[in-house]
């Protein structure tokens, strides 16, 4: 007989590994970020401190972190709110600070202000945010000996320096968007496999779970549209990325197929469950879904390695002929014939995907 309190300390220390492995991860994965944000802190301090003489630039080294951070999207335009937000509560507070003084009340004033403005400026609450932060820190430190506005320059410095530094020393956010692909396309190929189970066997409850996890994609496309748009816009800007925009491009093509292909597969998925509730078997349709399966897979696998990039359009274009319910289930159920049907614009979207024009890909549909 197990001893509880034996199996709860190997749980425990199961759990500790992986959090450890978890924790090793990030800390790898946030390397490039953190190499970003001390490279721009360094120049800005170094402008401010030995440029400019101010003694203390320390709003050009907190409005660099704050516009850099470790956010996923690492896109120019991002950044740029960010320090254009800053750059406003920073303006603001040396300007209000110059009419009413320092103090407790007017850093309240200060606040209401800078808050107030940053919302109507902009939707974003992180605008608003990142202007109220340094707007506070200006009203409590004392006056720089650069004037009044010394700080907003040192915080325009900052700005600036996270900028160039976004375009010189760029992220990596290819990184993150290739281990988000994968995993995307992982988990609708289990989906997918649980579809096929449900047609192959009459399987209601594989159905079931096939459309659940199909309902869980959506966010794995998210976070992959979030990474790779931060990629492009990137590689878009900066001098050493410029030369991957071709694959990024690819990677466009893929994602919008891939967003679509969850979408059709829900529908399907619901319709497979909806069939085998009379108990009969499909294994006609299992097989034809199952070669669509491989197919995915191989799009997905394209941006790996190019050399499979033909093999997907091969396959699904052979696949897109054969889609005449007279032929693949003759003598059929009209309800069977209707779930076929779906597979047309389904394998139309998957050949876009691969690169080929939609009105080629049409074509290739049998006439009814």
């Amino acid at each position: 007989m197990s001893d509880p309190a034996l199996l709860r300390r190997l749980e425990r220390q199961v759990r500790r590994r992986l959090d450890a492995r978890i924790a090793g991860r990030r800390a790898w994965e946030s390397l490039p970020a953190i190499i970003q944000i001390v490279a721009a802190v360094i120049a800005a301090y170094a402008i401010a401190r030995w440029g400019l003489l101010h003694p203390y630039p320390i709003l050009a080294i907190t409005v660099t972190i704050n516009s850099l951070g470790f956010s996923r999207d690492a896109r120019p335009q991002r950044v740029a709110s960010s320090v254009i937000g800053i750059l406003v509560g920073v303006a603001l507070s040396d300007a209000l600070s110059l009419l009413i003084g320092k103090g407790l009340w007017q850093l309240v004033v200060v606040l209401l202000v800078v808050l107030l403005i940053g919302r109507i400026v902009s939707s974003n609450p992180s605008f608003a945010v990142a202007a109220a932060v340094p707007s506070a820190l200006v009203v409590i430190l004392p006056l720089p000996e650069g004037g009044v506005f010394g700080r907003t320059l040192d915080a325009l410095i900052g700005g600036v320096i996270a900028l160039l530094v976004t375009a010189l020393i760029p992220r990596d956010p290819g990184r993150a968007a290739a281990r988000d692909r994968r995993v995307l396309f992982s988990a609708v190929g289990e989906a997918l496999t649980s579809v096929i189970e449900c047609l192959r066997d009459a399987d209601e409850s594989a159905g079931e779970l096939g459309l659940t996890r199909l309902r869980r994609t959506q966010p794995l496309v998210d976070a992959w549209s979030t990474a790779h748009e931060s990629s492009l816009a990137v590689a878009r800007i900066s001098p050493l990325l410029r030369s991957r925009l071709p694959d990024l491009q690819r990677s466009s093509r893929v994602l919008a197929a891939a967003d679509l292909t969850t979408r059709h597969l829900r529908t399907i998925a619901r319709r497979a469950e909806f069939l085998v509730r009379d108990g009969v078997r499909r294994p006609a349709l299992a097989e034809l879904l199952g070669q669509f399966g491989i197919a995915i897979a191989l799009l997905g696998d394209e941006l790996d390695d190019p050399q499979v990039a033909g093999a997907a359009r091969s396959l699904l274009a052979d696949l897109t002929r054969r889609l005449d319910p007279a032929t693949v289930i003759p003598d059929a159920h009209l309800t069977d014939a209707a779930l076929l049907l779906m597979l047309r614009p389904f394998a139309v979207d998957l050949l876009v995907g691969t690169g080929m024009p939609i009105d080629e890909a049409r074509a290739l549909l049998p006439v009814l």
